[in-house]
């Protein structure tokens, strides 16, 4: 036979309950927190945040995170590249295409498909995946690096030799060794 609960008493549970997370009128209020002895008590005006002696820390230096490439991209290229020795430009480029739908943010892959195009002898276009490339290493200088040796070789074979110095200068800067 089943039990049945009264009304009253799930009302009286719910009441109960609720009391419990409300705050009575009737307690005490905590009293704020006390200050070291010795310190002064910070003045501060109502609508005000407290003011701090301290002075503000200076963000950390940004850390260089070099990409790097998936296992299924690291085949692609490598495949692309003994594509790019027997002169099959345009399924290199094909390969390293698919790797780009894998890994589209990836700069490495950006490079080498800057270096395809530039094997292939159009060197705007590897300029600008170079500078492509540039655009989505922030923070990795090796990167960064390759992308303006990209680009500089790039003016070279164009024959505008002071921006190809002038890139191949932003290149040994970022990589020294």
């Amino acid at each position: 036979m089943k039990r049945r609960q009264q009304p009253w008493v799930l009302l009286l549970a719910s009441a109960l309950l609720g009391a419990c997370a409300v705050p009575s009128p009737y307690q005490k209020p905590t009293p704020p927190p006390e200050q070291p002895s010795g310190t002064p008590p910070a003045e501060t005006r109502p609508g005000e945040p407290p003011s701090t002696t301290e002075e503000p820390q200076p963000l950390p230096a940004p850390v260089a995170r070099e990409p790097t490439l998936g296992a299924a991209s690291r085949a692609l290229v490598s495949q692309a590249q003994t594509q790019v020795a027997t002169k099959n430009y345009a399924i290199a480029a094909s390969s390293i295409e698919r790797a780009l739908r894998i890994e589209p943010d990836n700069p490495l892959l950006w490079i080498e498909l800057g270096k395809v195009r530039f094997a292939e002898g159009n060197y705007v276009q590897a300029e600008n995946m170079g500078r492509k490339a540039v655009s989505m290493s922030v923070n990795a200088p090796r990167a960064q690096s390759s992308s303006w040796k990209l680009i500089a070789d790039s003016f070279r074979a164009r024959g505008k030799n002071i921006e190809a110095q002038e890139a191949q200068a932003r290149s040994d800067s970022l990589n020294p060794g």
